[in-house]
């Protein structure tokens, strides 16, 4: 009996999470995909309790929402690969670095995460701007004729959701930094290894597990993204998120917003269990 008791402790310990889970995130999302299975009457404006696959077959056949579910995973994969470039040689810097400098770094890295969303969006708005301070210094350098905004741009969203994502692929490729040993390079570079021979051999497979976890976050969080691609992006640069959400409030057609909602959690999830899987296949030759 004390054995039994014994092997299931791990799920009466965990039970009070589960069901913490459950009713937070399982529930809200149950209803969310029944609501996305109803019908919305445009004569009444009133939401009909009648299963139908309606609403995903507008979304899977329009070309409208092709565009935008296209745009935001252009996005995702544009910031990821900005975060990747820009985060994995920050990631390797730091872990260089000595105290207290190293402490002073991490700080100004995850500054952008202690900062609220919407006021860290209106700051990079007001430098956007055609009167911003880019404008502004482009045309003080010379690099511009006239004002220049970068806000509903692809590019200036970009710059946006990188700020903020980027520490998330810095704290990743850190944490496998972590098991390097700065000894094994110091021994390659004695034998005569170049120091990017170094970087190719045997820095890159040690962190590319957290290359591969960093990047993962990084595309679901920009997938994801509500408030800085409203705020950047406006109407004329509409994501799946802004797209739901004007589907609620704006036209009011719940149904219609639910389903886009849950294809869009769906296409996320096929990329992260993908990118779980290539993990994988990665931990898997490392061990053979």
């Amino acid at each position: 009996m004390a054995d039994g008791s014994r092997d299931n402790a791990p799920w009466f310990l965990s039970a009070p999470g589960l069901a913490l889970f459950a009713a937070l995130l399982g529930a809200p999302l149950v209803l969310t995909v029944m609501l996305s299975f109803y019908q919305f009457d445009y004569s009444t404006g009133g939401i009909q309790p009648a299963f139908s696959f309606t609403n995903y077959l507008d979304v899977l056949s329009d070309s409208y929402f092709h565009k935008i579910f296209g745009r935001t995973f252009g996005v995702a994969l544009l910031v990821t690969v900005v975060c990747i470039l820009i985060g994995v040689p920050e990631a390797y810097v730091l872990n260089r670095m000595r105290n207290p400098w190293k402490s002073i770094f991490l700080l100004i890295v995850i500054g952008p995460l202690l900062i609220s969303v919407i006021v860290r969006t209106l700051g990079w708005a007001l430098l956007f701007g055609s009167q911003g301070g880019i404008s502004t210094a482009l045309q003080w350098l010379g690099l511009a004729d006239g004002p220049v905004s970068l806000m509903f741009t692809m590019t200036g969203m970009t710059i946006a959701l990188v700020h903020v994502l980027v520490p998330f692929m810095v704290l990743a490729v850190w944490a496998s930094l972590q098991r390097l040993d700065p000894q094994v390079e110091d021994a390659a570079l004695s034998l005569g290894a170049s120091q990017m021979t170094v970087l190719r051999r045997i820095v890159l497979p040690q962190v590319m597990p957290g290359i591969l976890s960093g990047s993962m976050i990084v595309f679901s969080l920009t997938a994801s993204a509500f408030a800085t691609p409203s705020i950047i992006g406006g109407r004329r640069m509409k994501v799946v998120a802004t797209t739901a959400y004007d589907e609620y409030l704006s036209t009011l057609n719940w149904p219609l917003g639910a389903a886009i909602a849950i294809v869009l959690l769906v296409a996320t999830a096929v990329i992260i269990m993908s990118y779980n899987r290539l993990i994988e296949r990665r931990y898997a030759r490392v061990f053979e």
